[in-house]
This record gives structure tokens, sequence and C-alpha cells, in this order.
């Protein structure tokens, strides 16, 4: 049993593992699985009362976020701990588009042009990190949760809003990965 949860599992495997909790946390405590909650809730907890947008009964509505998330750090913690989680790795494949657009080798998962400290100061890396960083936030506060919670719990529940973010999300990163990604970094178009 400890070597089968060791493994990675397969994706015909963990994605229905994944399906099948949307309709049991439906079912069984009206819940909605998503992560981009928390931090509102973690906000309003910690400093309740400042801005419209933190005055809400986060422990009606949002402590389950917070145990939600709490889990989900525990859970890869005792995963590594204890199970000896294996080295992730880049595919040859993305290594090759990422050298292409002059990133790398990548050391570790993520291009050091890109996300480290030190990229903070070029434009590259202060656009990537600091812009990027601010309209993910932004868009998924806009739309209302982020993008697993909109493909995973709003799809799957026949939400539209959540159709419409998600197109919007895949086109969005379409177009920074085809068009903005090589202009800021000086690469082919």
């Amino acid at each position: 049993m400890l070597e089968l949860l060791r493994q990675p599992w397969p994706w015909w495997v963990a994605g229905p593992a994944i399906g099948l909790t949307v309709p049991f946390l439906l079912v069984v405590g009206n819940r909605m699985l998503g992560i981009s909650g928390t931090l509102r809730a973690a906000c309003a907890a910690v400093a309740p009362g400042r801005a419209e947008y933190f005055r809400f009964d986060w422990r009606r509505a949002g402590a389950w976020n917070l145990v939600f998330a709490l889990g989900v750090g525990l859970g890869g913690f005792i995963a590594v701990a204890f199970l000896g989680g294996g080295e992730a790795t880049i595919s040859a494949a993305t290594q090759a588009d990422l050298a292409a657009l002059g990133l790398g080798p990548a050391q570790g998962l993520v291009p050091s042009e890109l996300f480290s400290w030190a990229s903070l100061i070029t434009v590259p890396g202060f656009v990537a990190l600091v812009l990027g960083g601010f309209l993910v936030g932004f868009g998924a506060s806009y739309a209302g949760g982020c993008t697993s919670g909109h493909a995973i719990m709003g799809l799957a529940d026949f939400q539209l809003p959540s159709l419409v973010a998600v197109i919007g999300f895949f086109v969005g990163g379409l177009a920074v990965t085809w068009f903005v990604l090589p202009l800021l970094l000086g690469g082919p178009a």
C-alpha cells in the first residue's frame, strides 16, 4: 500500500478522484471546491473591518476555506516527508520550448530568468512576477474564483459564468504564451 502511495497516479485515477470530489462536497456539505477564497478569509480573520471586501462573516463563510488550505499544505508536507516525494521534472519538449525563448536550462521547475529574486529588477522578471501576479489575483477576484475553481467546480455545476471565465483564462494564457512572452524576452514570435 505504501509503495502504491509513493508512485505518481495515472490521470485516469487522479482525474476521476478530483472529479468525484466535486459532487461529494456539494452533496455532503454544500461546499464549493476552490482555494482562491482562502486569502480573502485569511485577510478578514486577521484584519477585519478595514476594507469593504473583507467585511463578512469569515467564520461561517470562510472557515472551511482555511481548513481546506491547511489540509492541502499538511497533505503536501506528509507526502514529501513520509512518502519520499519523487523529484518533479520539466518535460524535454517544454525544456526545448523554453530554450527557444532564450530561457534555461531550468534549474528546478521554473526558469530562473523570470522567477527569482534577482529577476525582480529586470523588465521581464518584474512583468512576470509583479504585473502578472497582480493580474492573476485581480482576475481571480473579479471572476469570483480562480482557474481551478471555475474549471473544476463551476463547469461541473454547469455555471455559465465559469464557462466564460475558463474561456477567458485560456485565451489570456495563449495570448501571453504566443505574443507577450516572446515580445518580452525578445525571442521569436
